[in-house]
Order: structure tokens, then C-alpha cells, then sequence
């Protein structure tokens, strides 16, 4: 069975895209209707920008996004996937592919998500940290016994988690990470405490955003990040859309999941091959390409 998997922020690369608009008609269209959307030539940033502009929030997100969604849709009617799943943004891009929303409804969503996370950044000093070569428990005990806001944020594949939280608790568990045995435990360069409670303020914006939108039944199942299960009723997924932004990217149990309920060849869409890496990680028997 054919997964379609959806990368998330930092992804981006300039030059991304450009390929499928001088090529495509379908994809041209779709990019310059993401302009009209946006009030922006996000086209502009995505083909010739710099990193930098790549980096901002309210750019990367809808770039990552219109990459993906445009690269399955110019495939037509081979684009026909037997389960989806995306990491943490690019959840928005697989409800798209799964036609559980609309391509200007998800594009909408995706630009105010990423409006509401930094207005969220800003509210707060806050990071991320990756752990490396530590079981998924014992991070998680780490985590539970700092007094100050540190969570799991991304289980990405087994022996790299990302803890999310303010920049204090971040470092202090960083510390008793490495002191725990801890191959690496390294702030990321980020803006924020993506999926940990210090988002509250994004997921409420967010919340009405997704509550004003039309979400239908999918095309197929697809595995959400808060509890990495399949889901095919629009209110569930809508509900899981929503309470994204403060839980857990489960993509190691999303993956394994997938895998147990028979998917054998992943297909990843959009800007790089860190999902790939992830699941040959997570399982070496399946195909990820």
C-alpha cells in the first residue's frame, strides 16, 4: 500500500518550486492563485529569495506547503494514495492531498497558522532543543521532572526526539539530558516552543480559523501527529487540526502505524528527503523515496 508523507518547517530551499511552475500550467496556476491568496509574491521569495526570507515564519510555512501540495497535484490521477500522513505543518498539506480541505482553504489555514505561531514566538522567549541517542521514556521523565515548561515536542524516529519549551527549562533539561547519558542534547535555531503548551495563544487563533472551515470527508485515512492514528471523520481530523499546535508530533508511532495497517512504500512530497531518512530509520524493510 502507497503512504504519501509531507515534510514541516525547515525544509525550504530557494530555488524550491520553480521547476514545477516553468513546466506545469496546473502548477503555474495554483502558484499564482498562493500570490492572489497571500497579498504577496511568495513566488518571488520561493524561486530567487535568500535563506533568510526563507526563514521567516509567515514565508517557510506557506512555501513548504504550496511545494508539496503542488508536487502531488501535477501528478493528476497517479496521485492516488492509500493512507497520508505530514509532520507537524505538513499535516495541512495531507488533508489537501486527502481532499479532506481545499487547496485555497488549506493555503488560508497554513498562513495563519504561521502568523499566530510567531505573534506566539514573540509573547514568549522560547527554543527547542534535539536529543540524540536517548529511549523516548527516558527523555520523557527528564522532561516531567523540571520544574518550568519543557515537553516532548517531535518523536521523529527512535533516538532523536525534540523537547520543546521556555529557554530556561530547555537548558536545564539539556543539561540532565547529556548528564543522563545523552549522546547530544543541542539548541535549534528557532523561533519558538513549537507543539508544547507555550502555544496556547496560536491554537486559540488558529481554532476559530479551522472552526470557520469547511473540512470533508478524505479520500483516505489520515494518521494525525497528536495521536498518530488514522482518522477519516471530519470532525475528528478538525479537532486534531486544532489541537496540533500544543501536542506532540508523533511521527515515529504515526509511521510504525501506518506500516502495521500495510503501507510498504512511502512517498515523500515536497522540499528535501528528511522524511525518508526518518522512516528507513523508524523501519529499513519499507521503501521511502
Amino acid at each position: 500500500m502507497k503512504a504519501y508523507v509531507f515534510p514541516g518547517q525547515g525544509a525550504q530551499f530557494t530555488g524550491m518550486g520553480k521547476d514545477l511552475y516553468e513546466t506545469s500550467p496546473l502548477a503555474k496556476e495554483l502558484f499564482e492563485k498562493a500570490n492572489d491568496i497571500l497579498g504577496f509574491r511568495i513566488t518571488d521569495l520561493m524561486f530567487e529569495g535568500t535563506a533568510e526570507d526563507l526563514k521567516q515564519t509567515k514565508v517557510t510555512q506557506p512555501a513548504v506547503f504550496l511545494h508539496s501540495v503542488i508536487s502531488a497535484l501535477v501528478m493528476g490521477e497517479e496521485c492516488k494514495p492509500d493512507m497520508v500522513a505530514g509532520h507537524s505543518l505538513g499535516e495541512f498539506s495531507a488533508l489537501v492531498v486527502a481532499k479532506a480541505i481545499t487547496f485555497e482553504d488549506g493555503l488560508r489555514l497554513v498562513a495563519a497558522r504561521a502568523q499566530a505561531m510567531q505573534k506566539a514566538c514573540e509573547m514568549h522567549p522560547s527554543t527547542m532543543a534535539a536529543v540524540l541517542g536517548m529511549p523516548d521514556e527516558k527523555v520523557e521523565e527528564i522532561c516531567a521532572g523540571i520544574d518550568g515548561i519543557v515537553v516532548p515536542a517531535n518523536y521523529n524516529c527512535p533516538g532523536q526526539l525534540v523537547i520543546s519549551g521556555t529557554v530556561e527549562a530547555v537548558e536545564e533539561a539539556c543539561e540532565k539530558l547529556k548528564a543522563a547519558g545523552a549522546k547530544r542534547a543541542l539548541k535549534l535555531p528557532v523561533g519558538g516552543a513549537f507543539h508544547s503548551p507555550l502555544m496556547e495563544p496560536a491554537r486559540v487563533e488558529l481554532e476559530a480559523a479551522i472552526k470557520a472551515t469547511t473540512y470533508n470527508r478524505p479520500i483516505c485515512p489520515v494518521y494525525q501527529n497528536v495521536d498518530a492514528k488514522p482518522h477519516t471523520e471530519p470532525e475528528e481530523i478538525k479537532a486534531n487540526s486544532i489541537a496540533q499546535l500544543t501536542g506532540a508530533v508523533r511521527w515515529t508511532q504515526s509511521v510504525k502505524n501506518m506500516i502495521a495497517d500495510g503501507a510498504d512504500y512511502f512517498k515523500e512530497l515536497g522540499p528535501g528527503t528528511v522524511l525518508q531518512g526518518l522512516i528507513k530509520k523508524i523501519d529499513a524493510s519499507v521503501t521511502a523515496e
